[in-house]
Protein backbone atom coordinates (compact mmCIF):
# COMPACT_ATOMS: atom_id res chain seq x y z
CA UNK A 1 0.00 0.00 0.00
CA UNK A 2 2.88 2.37 0.82
CA UNK A 3 4.59 1.60 -2.49
CA UNK A 4 1.40 2.16 -4.49
CA UNK A 5 0.52 5.37 -2.64
CA UNK A 6 4.04 6.75 -3.05
CA UNK A 7 3.92 6.09 -6.78
CA UNK A 8 0.39 7.34 -7.43
CA UNK A 9 -0.40 10.06 -4.86
CA UNK A 10 1.60 13.30 -5.06
CA UNK A 11 3.53 14.30 -1.88
CA UNK A 12 2.73 11.02 -0.13
CA UNK A 13 6.31 9.76 0.09
CA UNK A 14 7.67 12.77 2.03
CA UNK A 15 8.85 12.89 5.66
CA UNK A 16 6.17 15.50 6.38
CA UNK A 17 3.43 13.11 5.28
CA UNK A 18 5.05 10.30 7.28
CA UNK A 19 5.04 12.48 10.40
CA UNK A 20 1.37 13.42 10.07
CA UNK A 21 0.44 9.81 9.27
CA UNK A 22 2.08 8.56 12.48
CA UNK A 23 0.50 11.37 14.51
CA UNK A 24 -2.91 10.41 13.13
CA UNK A 25 -2.59 6.69 13.92
CA UNK A 26 -1.05 7.10 17.39
CA UNK A 27 -4.34 7.08 19.36
CA UNK A 28 -5.63 4.19 17.24
CA UNK A 29 -2.42 2.25 17.79
CA UNK A 30 -2.46 2.92 21.53
CA UNK A 31 -6.00 1.57 21.93
CA UNK A 32 -5.45 -1.31 19.48
CA UNK A 33 -2.76 -2.83 21.74
CA UNK A 34 -5.06 -3.70 24.68
CA UNK A 35 -8.01 -4.23 22.32
CA UNK A 36 -6.02 -7.11 20.80
CA UNK A 37 -5.88 -8.88 24.15
CA UNK A 38 -9.56 -8.24 24.85
CA UNK A 39 -10.71 -9.63 21.49
CA UNK A 40 -8.43 -12.68 21.79
CA UNK A 41 -10.36 -13.59 24.96
CA UNK A 42 -13.56 -13.50 22.89
CA UNK A 43 -14.78 -10.17 24.31
CA UNK A 44 -14.94 -6.66 22.81
CA UNK A 45 -14.98 -3.06 24.04
CA UNK A 46 -16.95 -0.59 21.94
CA UNK A 47 -16.73 2.21 24.51
CA UNK A 48 -13.08 3.10 23.87
CA UNK A 49 -13.74 6.17 21.70
CA UNK A 50 -16.25 7.50 24.21
CA UNK A 51 -13.64 7.05 26.95
CA UNK A 52 -11.21 9.05 24.80
CA UNK A 53 -13.78 11.86 24.70
CA UNK A 54 -14.58 11.62 28.43
CA UNK A 55 -10.92 11.60 29.48
CA UNK A 56 -10.28 14.56 27.15
CA UNK A 57 -13.04 16.52 28.91
CA UNK A 58 -11.88 15.53 32.41
CA UNK A 59 -8.30 16.43 31.49
CA UNK A 60 -9.33 19.83 30.12
CA UNK A 61 -11.67 20.69 33.02
CA UNK A 62 -9.06 19.76 35.64
CA UNK A 63 -6.38 21.80 33.90
CA UNK A 64 -8.75 24.76 33.66
CA UNK A 65 -9.42 24.39 37.40
CA UNK A 66 -5.71 24.88 38.12
CA UNK A 67 -4.25 21.36 38.12
CA UNK A 68 -0.91 20.86 36.40
CA UNK A 69 -0.80 18.85 33.17
CA UNK A 70 0.78 15.72 34.77
CA UNK A 71 -1.71 15.68 37.68
CA UNK A 72 -4.68 16.29 35.37
CA UNK A 73 -3.44 13.48 33.11
CA UNK A 74 -3.12 11.03 36.02
CA UNK A 75 -6.62 11.86 37.26
CA UNK A 76 -8.03 11.45 33.74
CA UNK A 77 -6.35 8.04 33.50
CA UNK A 78 -7.85 7.16 36.88
CA UNK A 79 -11.28 7.94 35.40
CA UNK A 80 -10.35 5.61 32.53
CA UNK A 81 -9.56 2.88 35.06
CA UNK A 82 -12.95 3.39 36.72
CA UNK A 83 -14.71 3.17 33.36
CA UNK A 84 -12.82 -0.01 32.50
CA UNK A 85 -13.66 -1.48 35.90
CA UNK A 86 -17.38 -0.81 35.33
CA UNK A 87 -17.21 -2.61 31.98
CA UNK A 88 -15.22 -5.48 33.44
CA UNK A 89 -17.48 -6.02 36.46
CA UNK A 90 -20.62 -6.01 34.35
CA UNK A 91 -19.06 -8.65 32.08
CA UNK A 92 -17.38 -10.85 34.71
CA UNK A 93 -19.40 -10.43 37.90
CA UNK A 94 -22.87 -9.87 36.43
CA UNK A 95 -22.29 -12.11 33.40
CA UNK A 96 -23.56 -9.74 30.72
CA UNK A 97 -22.21 -9.97 27.15
CA UNK A 98 -19.45 -7.45 26.52
CA UNK A 99 -21.06 -6.31 23.26
CA UNK A 100 -24.23 -5.19 25.04
CA UNK A 101 -22.36 -3.73 28.02
CA UNK A 102 -19.96 -1.62 25.99
CA UNK A 103 -22.69 -0.38 23.64
CA UNK A 104 -24.38 0.94 26.77
CA UNK A 105 -21.24 2.50 28.23
CA UNK A 106 -20.38 3.92 24.79
CA UNK A 107 -23.50 6.06 25.10
CA UNK A 108 -22.98 6.65 28.84
CA UNK A 109 -19.38 7.90 28.64
CA UNK A 110 -20.08 10.05 25.58
CA UNK A 111 -23.15 11.48 27.27
CA UNK A 112 -21.11 12.35 30.37
CA UNK A 113 -18.44 14.00 28.24
CA UNK A 114 -20.92 16.16 26.34
CA UNK A 115 -22.92 16.83 29.50
CA UNK A 116 -19.90 18.12 31.44
CA UNK A 117 -18.58 20.46 28.77
CA UNK A 118 -21.58 20.99 26.51
CA UNK A 119 -20.79 22.43 23.11
CA UNK A 120 -17.85 24.49 24.38
CA UNK A 121 -14.16 23.62 24.10
CA UNK A 122 -11.15 24.16 26.35
CA UNK A 123 -8.11 25.29 24.38
CA UNK A 124 -5.79 27.10 26.83
CA UNK A 125 -3.17 24.37 27.18
CA UNK A 126 0.53 25.22 27.69
CA UNK A 127 2.42 25.48 24.43
CA UNK A 128 5.21 23.23 25.74
CA UNK A 129 2.86 20.26 26.10
CA UNK A 130 0.93 20.79 22.88
CA UNK A 131 4.20 21.13 20.98
CA UNK A 132 5.65 18.04 22.66
CA UNK A 133 2.70 16.01 21.37
CA UNK A 134 3.63 17.02 17.79
CA UNK A 135 7.46 17.27 17.91
CA UNK A 136 9.53 15.10 15.57
CA UNK A 137 12.85 13.31 16.07
CA UNK A 138 15.26 15.43 14.05
CA UNK A 139 14.77 15.29 10.30
CA UNK A 140 13.26 11.81 10.31
CA UNK A 141 9.67 13.06 10.51
CA UNK A 142 8.94 10.44 13.19
CA UNK A 143 7.03 11.96 16.15
CA UNK A 144 8.58 11.73 19.61
CA UNK A 145 5.36 10.16 20.90
CA UNK A 146 6.21 7.03 18.90
CA UNK A 147 8.81 6.25 21.59
CA UNK A 148 5.95 5.80 24.07
CA UNK A 149 4.01 3.75 21.52
CA UNK A 150 7.04 1.51 20.90
CA UNK A 151 7.56 0.92 24.63
CA UNK A 152 3.91 -0.01 25.14
CA UNK A 153 3.96 -2.25 22.04
CA UNK A 154 6.95 -4.16 23.43
CA UNK A 155 5.27 -4.52 26.84
CA UNK A 156 2.02 -5.83 25.36
CA UNK A 157 3.89 -8.16 22.98
CA UNK A 158 5.94 -9.63 25.82
CA UNK A 159 2.89 -10.06 28.06
CA UNK A 160 0.82 -11.69 25.31
CA UNK A 161 3.42 -13.92 23.71
CA UNK A 162 5.96 -14.73 26.44
CA UNK A 163 4.13 -14.95 29.79
CA UNK A 164 1.70 -17.38 31.47
CA UNK A 165 -0.81 -14.54 31.64
CA UNK A 166 -0.68 -14.23 27.84
CA UNK A 167 -1.08 -17.99 27.37
CA UNK A 168 -4.12 -17.77 29.62
CA UNK A 169 -5.58 -15.09 27.33
CA UNK A 170 -5.32 -17.43 24.34
CA UNK A 171 -6.76 -20.30 26.38
CA UNK A 172 -9.78 -18.22 27.39
CA UNK A 173 -10.43 -17.32 23.75
CA UNK A 174 -10.30 -20.95 22.66
CA UNK A 175 -12.46 -22.23 25.52
CA UNK A 176 -13.22 -20.35 28.73
CA UNK A 177 -14.40 -23.53 30.48
CA UNK A 178 -11.27 -25.48 29.56
CA UNK A 179 -9.11 -22.53 30.63
CA UNK A 180 -10.95 -22.45 33.99
CA UNK A 181 -10.29 -26.15 34.56
CA UNK A 182 -6.64 -25.60 33.59
CA UNK A 183 -6.18 -23.11 36.41
CA UNK A 184 -6.64 -19.84 34.49
CA UNK A 185 -8.56 -17.23 36.47
CA UNK A 186 -10.89 -16.30 33.67
CA UNK A 187 -12.92 -13.57 35.37
CA UNK A 188 -9.90 -11.90 36.93
CA UNK A 189 -8.03 -11.93 33.61
CA UNK A 190 -10.93 -10.34 31.75
CA UNK A 191 -11.41 -7.71 34.47
CA UNK A 192 -7.73 -6.76 34.31
CA UNK A 193 -7.92 -6.40 30.53
CA UNK A 194 -10.97 -4.13 30.69
CA UNK A 195 -9.26 -1.94 33.30
CA UNK A 196 -6.12 -1.74 31.16
CA UNK A 197 -8.02 -0.80 28.00
CA UNK A 198 -9.83 1.90 29.98
CA UNK A 199 -6.51 3.36 31.16
CA UNK A 200 -4.92 3.25 27.70
CA UNK A 201 -8.04 4.80 26.13
CA UNK A 202 -7.76 7.66 28.63
CA UNK A 203 -4.08 8.02 27.74
CA UNK A 204 -5.05 8.22 24.08
CA UNK A 205 -7.59 10.89 25.02
CA UNK A 206 -4.89 12.97 26.73
CA UNK A 207 -2.64 12.70 23.69
CA UNK A 208 -5.58 13.53 21.38
CA UNK A 209 -6.32 16.65 23.42
CA UNK A 210 -2.73 17.91 23.42
CA UNK A 211 -2.16 17.05 19.78
CA UNK A 212 -5.15 19.11 18.62
CA UNK A 213 -5.01 21.59 21.52
CA UNK A 214 -8.70 21.17 22.23
CA UNK A 215 -10.74 19.40 24.89
CA UNK A 216 -14.22 18.59 23.55
CA UNK A 217 -16.94 16.12 24.39
CA UNK A 218 -17.13 14.86 20.80
CA UNK A 219 -13.41 14.16 20.42
CA UNK A 220 -12.61 10.85 18.67
CA UNK A 221 -16.22 10.12 17.72
CA UNK A 222 -16.29 6.93 15.63
CA UNK A 223 -12.69 5.93 16.43
CA UNK A 224 -13.84 2.55 17.77
CA UNK A 225 -14.57 1.48 14.18
CA UNK A 226 -10.99 2.22 13.11
CA UNK A 227 -9.54 0.44 16.15
CA UNK A 228 -11.58 -2.73 15.69
CA UNK A 229 -11.02 -2.73 11.93
CA UNK A 230 -7.25 -2.46 12.46
CA UNK A 231 -7.23 -5.28 15.01
CA UNK A 232 -9.25 -7.63 12.79
CA UNK A 233 -7.22 -6.73 9.70
CA UNK A 234 -4.14 -7.59 11.75
CA UNK A 235 -5.23 -11.22 11.93
CA UNK A 236 -7.02 -11.29 15.29
CA UNK A 237 -10.06 -13.57 15.22
CA UNK A 238 -13.31 -11.92 16.27
CA UNK A 239 -14.24 -15.30 17.79
CA UNK A 240 -11.17 -15.26 20.05
CA UNK A 241 -8.16 -17.51 20.52
CA UNK A 242 -6.00 -16.18 17.69
CA UNK A 243 -3.95 -13.05 16.99
CA UNK A 244 -0.58 -11.33 17.41
CA UNK A 245 0.61 -7.83 18.29
CA UNK A 246 2.81 -7.40 15.20
CA UNK A 247 -0.14 -8.17 12.93
CA UNK A 248 -2.24 -5.54 14.67
CA UNK A 249 0.48 -2.92 14.24
CA UNK A 250 0.44 -3.77 10.53
CA UNK A 251 -3.35 -3.42 10.47
CA UNK A 252 -3.18 0.03 12.09
CA UNK A 253 -0.54 1.19 9.62
CA UNK A 254 -2.58 -0.17 6.70
CA UNK A 255 -5.63 1.85 7.71
CA UNK A 256 -3.46 4.91 8.41
CA UNK A 257 -1.68 4.75 5.06
CA UNK A 258 -4.95 4.20 3.21
CA UNK A 259 -6.67 7.14 4.92
CA UNK A 260 -3.67 9.44 4.45
CA UNK A 261 -3.32 8.59 0.76
CA UNK A 262 -7.03 9.07 0.12
CA UNK A 263 -7.05 12.45 1.88
CA UNK A 264 -4.11 13.62 -0.23
CA UNK A 265 -6.06 12.44 -3.28
CA UNK A 266 -8.95 14.72 -2.18
CA UNK A 267 -11.24 11.87 -1.21
CA UNK A 268 -13.84 12.88 1.41
CA UNK A 269 -13.93 11.45 4.93
CA UNK A 270 -17.29 9.78 4.22
CA UNK A 271 -15.73 7.68 1.47
CA UNK A 272 -12.79 6.82 3.75
CA UNK A 273 -15.25 5.60 6.42
CA UNK A 274 -17.05 3.48 3.82
CA UNK A 275 -13.76 1.88 2.75
CA UNK A 276 -12.81 1.24 6.39
CA UNK A 277 -16.20 -0.42 6.97
CA UNK A 278 -15.79 -2.59 3.88
CA UNK A 279 -12.32 -3.67 5.06
CA UNK A 280 -13.77 -4.54 8.45
CA UNK A 281 -16.47 -6.74 6.91
CA UNK A 282 -13.98 -8.38 4.55
CA UNK A 283 -11.58 -9.14 7.40
CA UNK A 284 -14.31 -10.96 9.34
CA UNK A 285 -15.68 -12.79 6.28
CA UNK A 286 -12.25 -13.79 5.00
CA UNK A 287 -11.23 -15.36 8.32
CA UNK A 288 -14.46 -17.39 8.39
CA UNK A 289 -14.00 -18.47 4.75
CA UNK A 290 -10.39 -19.51 5.38
CA UNK A 291 -11.42 -21.51 8.45
CA UNK A 292 -14.12 -23.26 6.39
CA UNK A 293 -11.62 -24.08 3.61
CA UNK A 294 -9.14 -25.49 6.12
CA UNK A 295 -11.83 -27.64 7.70
CA UNK A 296 -12.86 -28.95 4.26
CA UNK A 297 -9.26 -29.82 3.47
CA UNK A 298 -8.83 -31.60 6.77
CA UNK A 299 -11.91 -33.81 6.41
CA UNK A 300 -10.71 -36.00 3.50
CA UNK A 301 -7.45 -36.64 5.31
CA UNK A 302 -9.24 -37.55 8.52
CA UNK A 303 -11.62 -39.82 6.61
CA UNK A 304 -8.77 -41.64 4.87
CA UNK A 305 -6.97 -42.04 8.17
CA UNK A 306 -10.05 -43.57 9.77
CA UNK A 307 -10.52 -45.91 6.80
CA UNK A 308 -6.89 -47.05 6.97
CA UNK A 309 -7.18 -47.70 10.70
CA UNK A 310 -10.33 -49.76 10.13
CA UNK A 311 -8.55 -51.93 7.56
Amino acid sequence: MIIVASAVVPRFGTTVTLGFLLLDVTPILLIALPMTLVIITGEIDLSVASMVGLSSVIFGVLHQAGFSIPIAALLAMFVGAIGGTINGLLVTAVGLPSLAVTIGTLALYRGLAVGILGTTAITDFPRYWTQLAKDRMGDTGIPIVMILVAILAVIFAVVLHFTPFGRGIYAIGLSAEAAQFSGVRVKRTKLILFVVIGIISALAGIYYTLRYGSSRGDNATGMELQVIAAVLLGGVSIFGGRGAIHGVIGGVLLIGVLASALRLANVTSDVINIITGVLLVLSVVSSSVLAWVQSRRARPGAARGAETSAK
